[in-house]
Formats: structure tokens, sequence, C-alpha cells
């Protein structure tokens, strides 16, 4: 499905500032909003945003076009991590990950009217990893790695198996079925993992679910040491400008962490839970997810401080 519309101030006659929420379109289900800002900024930085949604299974990718946002979705059954190299783009599903390819021979033959594409992905190899709740992907070279939670450890691929285990937390004793810590989010930095996200430092079968309102932790892959610890819930550790930036999702907070001292710093606070995270330049695009009403968002500080999540 692909849909385009301008983005021009919802109420002028009120002199709201021309980067309020603007014109809504609906279809298929799905719904969109955006700032005047928004378009002009994809422009500005010459940039595409892929977004994954979990339940509704979409791909989507949002783009400047002559001044509206155009969006295209794509299904993908629990569309969860994905990663982008100059001619690949790697996407975690609920038992596969998808591979697709640029090929822009295929370019020319595209129906899309006065439109224009500069690349055009399509999919290419789909390998089959079960059910390990993979949550996020990262290129490192010719590999891919993965975050394999219902495993508790980090993995990579290869033609003869569904996952091949490449590391783990110190204190995960074994590679079980049981998601015991909840590993979730990848840092990556100088083209290899670097630090990993976890609920919990915990051992047993979904045991970081004991103490999800500050257990959580960051961990140096190298030394396997925790640097950071007391988090809620969070996700999407990204290496950016000297700094490890990360989401601490059940506080509705993005952080930068000096993970030599310990450190860290709420550089912004954010009306929804959290995770989904990328840094270009001096901007940060977050993801804002709305709580679902389950027993494992109970409590969280953000669901007490927002009205509408």
């Amino acid at each position: 499905m692909d849909a385009e519309f301008p983005c021009t101030s919802s109420d002028p006659a009120a002199g709201r500032a021309a980067d309020v929420l603007a014109q809504r379109a609906t279809w298929a289900g799905l719904a969109a909003t955006c700032c005047d800002a928004f378009p002009e900024l994809l422009a500005s930085l010459r940039a595409t945003l892929l977004v994954t949604t979990y339940q509704a299974g979409k791909l989507v990718v949002i783009r400047s076009r002559s001044g509206r946002l155009s969006l295209c979705c794509r299904s993908f059954r629990r569309a969860m991590g994905l990663d982008v190299a100059p001619d690949r783009i790697a996407l975690v599903t609920r038992r596969e990950v998808w591979t697709l390819r640029n090929a822009p021979e295929v370019i020319g033959s595209l129906r899309t009217g006065r439109a224009r594409h500069d690349a055009c992905f399509v999919p290419r190899h789909a390998h089959v990893t079960g059910d390990i709740r993979a949550h996020e992907i990262a290129f490192a070279d010719d590999a891919l790695w993965l975050v394999n939670t219902r495993f508790s450890c980090l993995c990579s691929l290869d033609d003869a198996h569904g996952f091949v285990p490449r590391w783990k937390p110190s204190f995960i004793t074994d590679l079980a079925p049981e998601d015991r810590c909840h590993l979730n989010g990848l840092a990556m930095h100088d083209g290899r993992p670097k630090f990993v996200t976890a609920l919990g430092s915990t051992d047993t079968p979904e045991g970081w679910r004991e103490n999800r309102i500050a257990g959580g932790v960051v961990i140096d892959v190298d030394s396997s040491e925790i640097v950071l610890s007391g988090l809620c819930m969070p996700h999407s550790p990204r290496w950016h400008d000297g700094a490890l930036w990360l989401l601490n999702s059940g506080r509705g907070e993005l952080l930068r962490v000096d993970p030599q001292s310990g450190r860290r710093d709420v550089v912004a606070r954010l009306p929804g839970y959290a995770r989904g995270l990328h840094l270009a330049g001096e901007f940060a695009f977050v993801a804002l997810s709305r709580i679902r009403e389950t027993a494992t968002f109970a409590g969280m500080p953000v669901t007490q401080w927002y009205d509408r999540l």
C-alpha cells in the first residue's frame, strides 16, 4: 500500500506554529500524521526512514516527495529489528531473517506515475531461524549478528543451522529457550558488537520479570561487564559521536551514557514507551509505542506520567 499527503498546519486560526500535528491520512486500517517540518527534515538529510510495526506486521518506508510525506508499507509477519547496508536490508520476522537486495534494473519498470526512485529493494533470501524471538539485527562485513532473545545470546547465521551462538552474558549458564534475561538490544562499534541491553541480569526462565522496574542493564560484549544498571526496560543501544545512546523505555527517556564512568544524562523525556532509535548527525529518530495492556507493562513509571499511551 502506498499513500502521500501534504503536511500543512491543521489549525492556522489558532495561531499554531508550522510544526504542529497536521493532516491525517488513513488507509487499510493504518493512520499517519506528520508535522510540517518532518518532510523537510527528511529531504534535507536526503534520508528515507524505515520503521517496523510488530503487531501490524509491516515494514513502513517513510520518505519526502515534493514537500509531501510519502509512505509505502509491505507486510512481514511480526516484523522487528532491521539493519541497512549500501545495497541490502536485513529484517527479522517471526521465524525468519529476510534479506532484501537493491535491484536497480527493476526501477525503470516500476509503475509509480511521476515518482522517481534511486533504489528498489526486493526480497532475495529468507533464512529460517525458528522461534528465537530475535529483536535486533546488524550487518558486520559479510555476516549478520542477531539478538537472540529466547536463547539469551548473540548469534550469527550459516547454511547448516537455524542460528549459531556466538556470545552470551557471563551470568547465563546455559543456552536454553527460556528468555532468561530478555536480551534485546545491540550497539555496534567499529563494525562489531560492543554493547547489549537486557531487562535483567537473571539466569532463570523469564526471571527478568521479577524486577522490571529497575533490573535493566547494559553489558560490554568484550569484557562481559555490566557497565550500567538500575534501568527500566532499556532498549535500542547505539554508539554515536563518541558516546553510547539508549532508550530507558519504562521511564520514557533518551539517555546519553559514558560507559567508562557510568554517567548517564537524560537528553529527552518522551510521552510514550520508546523502542527503536537511530541517530543521524544532530538528530535522534525515536519510535514510541502505545502500552499493551499486559502484566509486562504494569507499574511502568511512564504509564503513570501520561494519560494516554
